[in-house]
């Protein structure tokens, strides 16, 4: 009878669930539930009260026991599978501790920092096996496209009017997980728990989408960004027998290599510009005397000593140096990223100590504005003189890093705050500082291009200054200072700080020609073949030279740039290019290069124009067998000496043509021609040499 009954009801409709009657039952579990819990007995050596736990159950308690899901099938549904996915990662992947960097996810007052970047993977598997609730928040932060995903599909079960009900209780839910950060223990570590803790969670797509719409996901930060160019081809002088290239004052790439080699690691081969390196170190070339014209060239061909078939020639130009004394007033603007990204020891505490470096460095009468950029643009400080320098220093100290990076803003805030302080004849210069992390607005390398096109015709330069690691965006640098009248720098230390803004400040604040262009002219009756050393981002077409239309780099005060071609002397054993079938259409004898430069390899030219002038000026120089030396050795010692870096620079790029040549050979090379050095910078280059050979070896 008893079994007949039970088939009969098991064929019966259950009747629906009471709502109710549901939230009632479910409320006085809850408070059953905190009736126990507040009476409870205080655990063994925890004199807050506290139980040992979990770090997902201090989210997940408070939110539970302050009734706040109570009464929401919705709410149950779709928070406890998330919650059990969570629980289950950390299960699977013990946490790692790093108590340092716990502690320094909070600031002096307590309140919890922008997330850090990720370290790479290397790195975590140097790390110390330690535990701690950051790491473990890494690894939720690990899965959380996937957590993602099965939240969107729980999501898509549910009909609209439940989700309006859900809506209503989003408030309470966001301030019963605001209540388990602030129940947390007042331990650095602790409060660094919370947060790290809540950041990943809240990154989960919610049924309710933020106030503007957008939901932001962060991903690994690691992506560091270069320009991607294949080194210069061999060229045959018979079909293609000019070269031209704008010019390359930059030195980023150089503080990059350094900044890879004491770390550790060989640099990415596309960090390495060979002519960046070249240029980084300061040369006795031969100047001008007087200003009327800036430049002078001096040429040197010697053998290359990686190939006896082939030559190099070495083109040094020197820039005319301003007097200190006769230098102009500077109207400078400070543009500096204050986002998330730059709280990091070597990224905004050392820009600030770099930017303290340079005021200290100007005279009473320049002026200084300050803007940064963090999501939106703000005037820190309005034009100050530099006879204020407190209140420039004080507005420098005030700076703190936070939010997300929206670039373009500031830049249009830093450049109406040079034209508002524009000193007619003088310097004017906006000198942005950043990690190179633009992620909001127009961030494409194009959007922001074209804005810098469009500000420079106001007559205001343009400076870049890299800092940091793990995210830096070369190839905007790149894009923003070849296309702002500008220049590039690196600075990982305060001593790079220290030489480019003090030691270099003429030549990196005050310049001498603009749009400077170099077009070389190889006569086919010497010369068969040539390669171009480096310039590979620079290279322009040939009638770009004639077209003043077209920007090129700029030249400050005392600079020098260096331009290095390997070059083959026709009937070399060398020559990589067969000669043509056909040949070329014969010259008139008129024409004909060898009858009437017989006894020259080449021929220089030089464009530039003079600043807040839109016309360009020709200089040009003949090199022939008056430029040419005997052996490597009975060149000048600074040509020697650049002729190693350009080697060492070749060498770190893979390019085929130094495979032979040995780090050991470069360092000799570098040695014998090393000089006086006062600042050090060819020591530190010969202790590169050795690193670089050390870690090829591994």
């Amino acid at each position: 009878m008893m079994d007949k009954e039970l088939e009969k009801l098991s064929r019966l409709t259950p009747p629906a669930i009471d709502p109710q009657a549901r939230a009632r039952a479910l409320a006085a579990a809850m408070q059953a539930f905190d009736s126990a819990e507040n009476n409870a007995a205080e655990a063994q050596g925890n004199a807050k009260g506290w139980r040992p736990s979990s770090i997902i159950n201090w989210i997940w308690s408070p939110a539970v026991n302050k009734k706040v899901l109570a009464g929401s099938a919705l709410a149950t549904l779709l928070v406890i599978p998330a919650a059990g996915y969570l629980t289950l990662e950390l299960t699977r992947n013990p946490p790692i501790i790093d108590q340092e960097k716990i502690a320094g996810t909070v600031s002096k007052n307590g309140v919890a920092k922008p997330s850090q970047p990720r370290l790479s993977e290397a790195a975590e598997e140097r790390r110390p096996a330690q535990s701690s609730a950051a790491d473990s928040a890494q690894i939720l932060q690990d899965k959380e496209p996937q957590a993602a995903k099965s939240a969107a599909e729980l999501r898509a079960e549910f009909d609209a009017g439940e989700i309006a009900a859900l809506k209503s209780k989003s408030e309470d839910s966001a301030a019963a997980l605001g209540m388990a950060k602030r129940a947390a223990p007042t331990a650095p570590g602790v409060v660094a728990q919370g947060q790290l803790l809540a950041e990943p969670m809240a990154v989960a797509p919610s049924p309710v989408p933020p106030a503007d719409g957008r939901m932001q996901i962060q991903l690994d930060p690691s992506r560091e960004r270069f320009a991607n160019a294949a080194a210069n081809p061999i060229k045959s002088v018979a079909t293609d027998p000019v070269s031209t290239f704008s010019a390359d004052v930059d030195s980023a790439s150089y503080s990059f290599v350094r900044r890879s080699l004491t770390g550790g690691a060989m640099p990415d081969p596309q960090s390495v510009r060979v002519e960046e390196m070249i240029n980084y170190f300061p040369y006795d070339w031969s100047g001008p005397e007087k200003a009327d014209q800036p430049f002078k060239a001096t040429v040197t061909v010697m053998p290359t000593p990686w190939n006896h078939d082939t030559e190099l020639m070495h083109v040094a130009i020197k820039g005319y140096d301003i007097a200190p004394t006769t230098a102009p007033h500077a109207n400078l603007v400070f543009l500096i990223d204050v986002s998330g990204s730059m709280d990091e020891p070597d990224k905004l505490p050392l820009l600030k100590s770099a930017f303290r470096v340079l005021v200290n460095r100007l005279k009473a009468d320049d002026t200084v504005s300050i803007v940064t950029y963090a999501g939106n643009a703000g005037t820190v400080l309005e034009p100050t003189r530099v006879a204020e320098k407190s209140k420039i220093l004080s507005a420098i100290d005030r700076l703190e890093a936070g939010g997300s990076t929206g670039g373009a803003e500031g830049i249009e805030a830093a450049y109406d705050l040079a034209k508002k302080a524009f000193v007619k004849d003088g310097v004017n210069r906006v000198m942005l500082a950043t990690d190179g992390d633009f992620n909001v607005g127009p961030s494409s390398d194009e959007d922001l291009k074209r804005i810098i096109e469009e500000k420079r015709k106001d007559g205001i330069f343009l400076t870049v200054l890299g800092f940091g690691r793990g995210n830096l965006n070369d190839s905007l640098m790149q894009t923003l200072a070849q296309n702002g009248n500008g220049s590039a720098a690196y600075i990982d230390t305060l001593a790079e700080a220290q030489k480019t803004l003090v030691e270099e400040a003429g030549s990196t604040l005050f310049p001498i020609a603009k749009d400077v262009k170099f077009q070389v002219e190889f006569n086919p009756e010497r010369i068969a073949e040539y390669r171009l050393i480096g310039y590979e981002t620079r290279a322009l077409k040939r009638e770009d030279f004639n077209n003043d239309r077209v920007d090129a780099g700029d030249i400050g005060s005392g600079h020098s740039v260096t331009a290095i071609y390997e070059i083959t002397p026709k009937g070399s054993p060398a020559v990589m290019n067969d000669d043509l079938r056909y040949g070329l259409p014969s010259k008139a004898p008129a024409e004909a290069s060898g009858s009437a430069h017989q006894g020259e390899f080449a021929f220089v030219k030089m464009r530039y124009k003079r600043p807040g002038e839109d016309k360009s000026a020709l200089i040009t120089t003949p090199v022939g067998d008056g430029n040419a030396v005997a052996t490597i050795d009975a060149a000048p010692e600074d040509v020697r000496f650049s002729v190693a870096v350009a080697a060492f620079g070749q060498k770190l790029s893979r390019t085929s043509a130094l495979d032979a040549y040995s780090y050991q050979a470069i360092a000799d090379l570098a040695a014998a021609s090393r000089g006086a050095d006062p600042f050090g910078y060819r020591s530190d280059f010969l202790g590169l040499i050795r690193l670089a050979d050390g870690l090829s070896q591994q």
